[in-house]
């Protein structure tokens, strides 16, 4: 049972303190368009695009998730809508959004109907997709 907690434990320092180099930051909030960002957010990563990370985190002012988010080379943030909390949220923590989509923009309209289409999702990430498309690597 000790080495199950040690295990964990790791799992959780590792999730927050390894930095990447696109972390991305969606809007998860309680509309479609927040939840689009999310499921976006989440196929970018395990496309390999970059890497989801803690909006939470970074608006409560978490040390480990501040100090990657320092080190990171493109800040991404994924909102819903024209509130732009993530946007909002990353600012006020200090920090420079380098990539900015927000999925009202591209044509989704805001409900409250939680049936996401993948067609959006893929919307979405495309958008992403071509902001990012300048990385370089090093």
């Amino acid at each position: 049972m000790e080495e199950k907690k040690l295990k964990m434990a790791a799992a959780v320092e590792e999730c927050t303190c390894t930095p990447a180099e696109i972390l991305i930051y969606p809007c998860s909030g309680g509309s479609n368009v927040g939840q689009l960002a999310n499921a976006a957010g989440v196929k970018l990563t395990v496309d390999g695009r970059g890497r989801i990370f803690c909006l939470a985190g970074v608006g409560g002012h978490v040390p480990s998730m501040l100090e990657s988010a320092k080190v990171a080379k493109r800040v991404v943030a994924i909102d819903g809508c024209k509130v732009a909390c993530s946007k909002s949220t990353l600012e006020h923590a200090g920090f420079e959004v380098t990539d900015y989509v927000v999925v009202t923009e591209l044509g989704i309209k805001k409900s409250h109907d939680f049936a996401l289409d993948e067609g959006d999702i893929e919307k979405v990430c495309a958008a992403v997709a071509e902001k990012l498309k300048n990385v370089t690597a090093g």
